[in-house]
């Protein structure tokens, strides 16, 4: 069954965001790779590596990651943009062993954890996080600086130029259909107004905790003539659809599409794409489009625990995911790699799996920091009234 994430990730993709890098506190010696508490191996401080380089390169890398056994995670769904398979790939590749807790978790709760389990052999040792998050981690001091070996390949404004965060994939925001059960699937926000849709609406959460709900409704707002400035329409859009009884207040999951309770979902389109061929498996046609009024795309990003149990297994992860494997393994879950671009042109892209994405034309925009913060804020002070009673 796929899995449903509550992730907060309101910030968009390509921003520059500058913090200072973070080592060990004044005073305290900085645990390294090879023993859960900090032993060196082979003399090098696995917590201070910032390269591949540091461990005398990739092998050396390897060779400590696997000294420490383990990788612990949080908050990554097995068919959240394919990680289930992502983490196989990897335990197979190192033989590494990944202990996956908490998978629902939000980007809160990653960030809590960092801050709450410090010292911990449980604590995160990586986090898959909204930009929000991202930076506001950063800036807090939680992450360690690293640049994996295709550093260069990633765009310089879709990472943080020490290396405490960088975007890894993404995906539009789309509206996904049952067309067994609805007769003609909506293609466009306009279209979720018709009345063959009452009570059929539904949003993978509430746009004030999960990151594609309210991703969800700027692209509405996108669609009805508001802006990154501007969310506001995004709300008066959705009271609209509470009102004309289109709006469906239960928040979608994969269970909720089985029983037939959410014919209609605005997710993004990397998790509607996934839901397809399992849900041919139940009997049902879920298709996928990414709306032509309300174009909106994110990015999530990496970041490594400053103060991760396992620090060598932490950069080993990072070098996969940033690998043609990892990048390809992403786009096989429907999502965007990062790198995509720089694959394509090197010719290590896996051209079946990039055809399959849902197609989209045009170039993404993206709001600024501060103008999801706004939105952010309009949504916490909105978003109830425009869909109760």
């Amino acid at each position: 069954m796929i899995a449903s994430r509550v992730r907060f990730a309101g910030l968009a993709a390509f921003l520059l965001v500058g913090a200072a890098a973070c080592g060990a506190a004044p005073g305290t010696t900085a645990p390294s790779a090879g023993t859960s508490d900090g032993g060196s191996a082979a003399g090098v401080d696995a917590r201070t590596a910032t390269s591949a380089a540091d461990f005398g390169g990739l092998d050396k890398l390897v060779e400590a990651a696997k000294k420490e056994g383990k990788l612990h995670v949080i908050a990554l769904p097995p068919d959240w943009a394919n990680y289930g398979k992502i983490i196989e790939a990897f335990k197979a590749k190192y033989g590494i062993e990944i202990e996956s807790e908490t998978p629902d978790a939000s980007s809160a709760d990653e960030i809590n954890a960092v801050k709450t389990r410090k010292g911990q052999d449980r604590a995160p040792d990586v986090l898959d996080l909204g930009q929000s998050f991202a930076i506001s981690g950063a800036a807090e001091g939680l992450f360690a600086p690293y640049k994996v070996e295709t550093w260069d390949k990633i765009p310089e404004n879709q990472k943080e130029p020490s290396g405490l965060w960088f975007n890894d994939y993404g995906g539009y925001i789309s509206i996904g259909c049952d067309a067994k059960k609805i007769a003609k699937c909506p293609e466009t926000y306009a279209d979720l107004l018709k009345p063959e849709y009452k009570g059929k609406v539904a949003l993978n959460g509430n746009p004030t905790k999960s990151g594609s709900a309210f991703a969800g409704v700027y692209a509405a707002a996108l669609a009805n003539g508001g802006s990154f400035d501007d969310i506001q329409p995004g709300l008066d859009f959705f009271k609209k659809l509470k009102d004309t009884g289109n709006f469906n207040p239960v928040e979608t999951t994969p269970a909720t599409i089985e029983k037939g309770e959410t014919q209609i979902s605005i997710d993004w389109d990397y998790n509607n794409a996934a839901y397809a061929p399992k849900m041919a498996e139940k009997g049902l046609d879920w298709k996928t489009v990414i709306p032509s009024d309300g174009k909106y795309f994110q990015l999530y990003a990496q970041a490594i625990n400053k103060d991760a149990p396992h620090p060598a297994a932490a950069r080993l992860w990072q070098e996969f995911l940033y690998s043609p494997e990892g990048q390809n393994l992403y786009l096989g879950g429907f999502a965007r790699p990062v790198l995509l671009p720089a694959m394509k042109a090197d010719g290590t892209v896996d051209a079946a799996a990039e055809a399959n994405l849902p197609p989209v034309e045009g170039e993404p925009t993206f709001p600024t920091e501060e103008q999801v913060n706004k939105a952010k804020e309009v949504l916490a002070g909105g978003w109830g009234a425009a869909v109760s009673g």
